[in-house]
């Protein structure tokens, strides 16, 4: 594809775990860059595979049409990085050289930011980024797009859990996503009249757990939802849970401590228990009106980032504001809960 005649080439790829607002970003990105700065924008497929191996579509206006709502991505996604192969960097390095690329849009969370960071710290790459994730772990932004779409979800389904639960006095432990970081948990939990939340930041006692469902029904409820985020963890000598093994990432392969929590809860109460795991249903879908809008704005404001050359940046929300920061900011760190909001608003309602 040729260089534009008075515009930027720009590439875009999105990497990591789809989340909802992924096809909003993209849509916005190429009609303020084609329709607006007359660029040129390549989409990469799969990531980062797709600039390695320079497969990829040249993107116009009639190709993201209708995309504003639907879920996923239409450049598809995958894990990984350049620096997973001996050769991977000069991959793209001869990637941006062929296509005369003027700059590279990574729409990713914490993974991919990190890669992009290191991309254009240490190889110069001209390189910015947008931060998604459903997660809300992305240090440097106060949201990503598909956390509050995820939440809505997992909201949803807590409220119809509640009739369930109330029709068999039973108590129904909800898993939800969170690996490192309890925000889908800490806020569908609270939004949903959760008996009890519980996230990575705070290590659970399954005794003070089980108190707090006999508590409940104690007085007179006869029905709990426990939610739980993936990557929660138990004190430390309090519950020995099950060996977990690695994925193809070495990361330990979670979506099982829902299942230890839950017959643990029966045993020291004698109440019927039973486990529902959420798991990518909170994925996928629809986006939410936010998450719809903030994925346009972040669309919008990279390009302008782009032709201001604020590379190795990335465009953020600050107090409502579209803002960018360095990409160091949130490279190899996860964004935590609000620790006054789990224990000043959360555990107000347990029980």
């Amino acid at each position: 594809m040729a260089r534009s005649r008075n515009g930027l080439n720009i590439g875009v790829l999105t990497g990591g775990g789809d989340c909802p607002g992924l096809n909003a970003v993209i849509r916005a990105i190429v009609r303020k860059a084609t329709d607006v700065n007359g660029d040129k924008v390549f989409g990469f497929y799969d990531a980062w595979d797709g600039v390695l191996e320079k497969r990829y579509i040249g993107l116009k206006t009639s190709d993201v049409r209708g995309i504003l709502p639907r879920g996923g991505t239409i450049l598809g996604t995958r894990r990984g990085s350049p620096f997973d192969t001996k050769d991977g960097v000069a991959k793209v390095k001869k990637t941006f050289s062929e296509l005369e690329l003027d700059a590279l849009i990574v729409i990713g969370g914490n993974g991919s930011l990190t890669v992009a960071a290191e991309l254009h710290d240490k190889h110069g790459l001209p390189i910015i980024g947008v931060p998604k994730t459903i997660d809300n772990d992305v240090v440097g932004t106060d949201a990503t797009f598909g956390f509050q779409t995820a939440v809505q979800i997992a909201t949803d389904a807590i409220d119809r859990l509640h009739t369930t639960a109330e029709s068999h006095d039973r108590v129904i432990v909800v898993e939800v996503m969170g690996r490192d970081a309890g925000w889908i948990a800490l806020q569908a939990g609270i939004a949903g009249g959760a008996t009890a939340i519980v996230v990575p930041e705070v290590p659970f006692d399954i005794d003070e757990l089980s108190q707090i469902v006999r508590k409940r029904h104690d007085r007179g409820r006869y029905a709990s939802v426990v939610v739980v985020a993936e990557g929660a963890k138990p004190k430390p000598g309090t519950l020995v849970l099950p060996p977990r093994v690695n994925d193809a990432y070495g990361r330990e392969k979670l979506g099982d401590i829902a299942y230890a929590i839950a017959p643990e809860i029966s045993a020291r109460t004698g109440f019927e228990t039973r486990v529902v795991q959420l798991g990518h249903i909170q994925r996928g879908g629809t986006p939410t009106s936010y998450d719809r809008v903030l994925s346009t704005r972040f669309g919008l404001a990279v390009v302008d980032a782009v032709h201001d050359k604020k590379f190795g940046q990335m465009v953020v929300l600050k107090c409502g504001r579209i803002e960018t920061s360095n990409l160091s900011t949130t490279a190899n760190r996860t964004r935590t809960i609000d620790l006054q909001l789990f224990n000043d608003v959360a555990t107000t309602f347990f029980g």
